[in-house]
This record gives structure tokens, C-alpha cells and sequence, in this order.
């Protein structure tokens, strides 16, 4: 269940980051190169947002707006914005050595892990190659390679929010 657990959080990174917050349809995400600021600031907001359901009402909007502000955000856009690409960097982070790993190369190492897992479930495992493939479709490179540095400076810190 673990390893299920693990592939759909891989599949997910590509896609989910990409989504804003009570969003209709998923975007592109719009990678931007994150300041010290901005990555303390969302730290800060992490830690008041509220859970958000799949679609939000207008009052919880309201809220992370506010909160997103008082955080030093000009808007709920740019937190998401800047949510985005942390989570960007996060997921490609290993939690014990910091080492840094491209979307598209990790997502390919979980496809080969799922076909090489023999105790795997040949439903979950076809359900798992076929999230993955579609993840793999929409990966992106890090575009701004400070970014990745910025956030292992702060990933103690950061682990502790997205916890």
C-alpha cells in the first residue's frame, strides 16, 4: 500500500502542482524563479491556510486571500504561483540526501519500478503505468535552477508545513 501510496504521489507531482486552488481546469505551471521572501512568506501562510476542499466556497476563498496577503503576497495568484513551484522543487528533493531529481526522470524511475514489481497487482499495476504515463506526458524541467537550492535551504521547514 506504501508503494501505491508513493506512485500516486510521483503521478501527481507532475500533475496536481499545476492546478490552483478551486481551479475549473489544470494549467501549465508557470515557473518563476522564487525569492527568500517569497519562500518565507509562504512558510508563514502554510501554516494559517485551511484544509480546501475540491472546490472551495467563496468565504474559505476569501480567507486564503486574506491569509495569502498578510503573508506578503499580492495575491492568492501569486502564492499559487509560488506554491507551484516549491512543490515543484520538494518532490524532486530526497528527504535524506537533498539530492535533487527532474520530474520527468523521477516519474521514469517509478514506471520502471512499477514493471519490475512482481508483487504488484496486474489492475493497480496497469492503473499505476497509465497515471504515470500521463504524468510523464505533462512534466516540465526545472526551469530556474536557484529555485532548488533556495528550498533546500528552507526544506526542514518547508516538510514541516506540507506535513
Amino acid at each position: 500500500m506504501q508503494h501505491m501510496h508513493r506512485l500516486m504521489i510521483a503521478a501527481i507531482v507532475a500533475v496536481a502542482f499545476t492546478q490552483l486552488p478551486g481551479a475549473v481546469q489544470a494549467q501549465e505551471t508557470k515557473q518563476i524563479a522564487l525569492t527568500e521572501k517569497q519562500v518565507l512568506g509562504y512558510i508563514a501562510a502554510q501554516k494559517e491556510m485551511p484544509d480546501v476542499p475540491e472546490k472551495p466556497d467563496a468565504k474559505i476563498q476569501a480567507q486564503m486571500e486574506s491569509i495569502a496577503k498578510k503573508s506578503g503576497f499580492a495575491s492568492l495568484a501569486e502564492f499559487d504561483d509560488v506554491s507551484a513551484n516549491i512543490s515543484l522543487i520538494m518532490e524532486g528533493l530526497d528527504a535524506k540526501t537533498k539530492a535533487f531529481t527532474e520530474p520527468m526522470d523521477a516519474i521514469k524511475r517509478e514506471i520502471a519500478e512499477v514493471q519490475a514489481d512482481k508483487k504488484m497487482p496486474a489492475k493497480e499495476k496497469q492503473a499505476a503505468l497509465k497515471e504515470l504515463n500521463e504524468a510523464l506526458k505533462s512534466a516540465q524541467p526545472v526551469q530556474f535552477r536557484a529555485n532548488i537550492e533556495l528550498v533546500k535551504k528552507h526544506y526542514d521547514k518547508l516538510a514541516a508545513v506540507l506535513q
